[in-house]
């Protein structure tokens, strides 16, 4: 019983080739890369492109600042070309939405209705993936010369 459960585990939730977070980058194959890569552009991009059109109401704290929504579609941008190419500049510009973030957040604050639990929570996030954004950027570098079919 204990062993079908462990095979139920690893083939449908944690699977070494379709989620290799914990394999070094310098051992990844090609196929695990493009799991990888491709995962994380298609985050990137569904977030980018729902920011760069909730960015467009007046309601939010920025009031107006196209810039908002025209990074957001940048982002969302770059994210389809990292998911297509997995060039290295495509998810430089992708691990740059963290920094944006935050910037945002010290320009015009939280919404005044988070708690500061809601508030260090959302920092930590955009930490956390900005973080693991300096590993998408070493896969999409390494993407030439790893190993398996392209």
């Amino acid at each position: 019983m204990d062993s079908e459960w462990e095979k139920l585990v690893k083939r449908y939730v944690w699977n070494d080739e379709r989620m290799p977070y914990f394999t070094r980058v310098a051992n990844l194959s090609r196929r695990q890369a493009h799991y990888e890569l491709f995962g994380y552009a298609l985050l990137v991009g569904v977030v980018g492109a729902v920011l760069s059109i909730a960015s467009l109401s007046p309601e939010l704290p920025h009031a107006g600042a196209e810039g908002v929504s025209l990074y957001a579609f940048s982002v969302c941008c770059a994210a389809v070309l990292l998911g297509a190419t997995r060039h290295p500049w495509a998810a430089l510009w992708c691990a740059g939405a963290p920094l944006a973030v935050l910037a945002y957040f010290g320009t015009w604050g939280f919404h005044p209705n988070l708690e500061f639990g809601d508030k260090a929570l959302l920092v930590a996030g955009a930490i956390a993936w900005l973080l693991y954004s300096r590993r998408v950027i070493a896969v999409a570098q390494a993407w030439q010369r790893l190993a398996g079919p392209g």
